[in-house]
């Protein structure tokens, strides 16, 4: 079992940047495979980007490649995300979920789920 804390987010204007981090509890952090994922208003839920438990693999949407950075760092129980050229449409609230090993883009085979961070983009 594990506990998923998001922080980071806040409001920027497009074309800026803002770093998101989760923090993990427990101390078998580098078992689980991380992602990321985000909800805007009447959208569903979709995927932004994962990483393996090793940190040798990384998955990133097509919307968000090129832009966005996962990275992790093991020693601080924690996964990051990257976020440079925001766009308004990248408004969401975005939510860490971890699972073993393997990094997957389905958001059903992940277990555990943070509270969210909510970022906003303005034109």
């Amino acid at each position: 079992q594990v506990q998923l804390v998001e922080s980071g987010g806040g409001s920027v204007q497009a074309g800026g940047s803002l770093r998101l981090a989760c923090a993990a509890s427990g101390r078998t952090f580098s078992t689980y495979a991380m992602g990321w994922f985000r909800l805007a208003p009447g959208k569903e839920r979709e995927f932004v980007a994962a990483i393996s438990s090793s940190g040798g693999t990384t998955y990133q949407a097509d919307s968000v490649k090129g832009r966005f950075t996962i990275s992790r760092d093991n020693a601080k129980n924690t996964v990051y995300l990257q976020m440079n050229s925001l766009k308004p449409e990248d408004t969401a609230v975005y939510y860490c979920a971890a699972r073993a090993f393997i990094a997957a883009q389905d958001r059903n085979v992940y277990p555990y789920w943070g509270q969210g961070t909510r970022v906003t983009v303005s034109s």
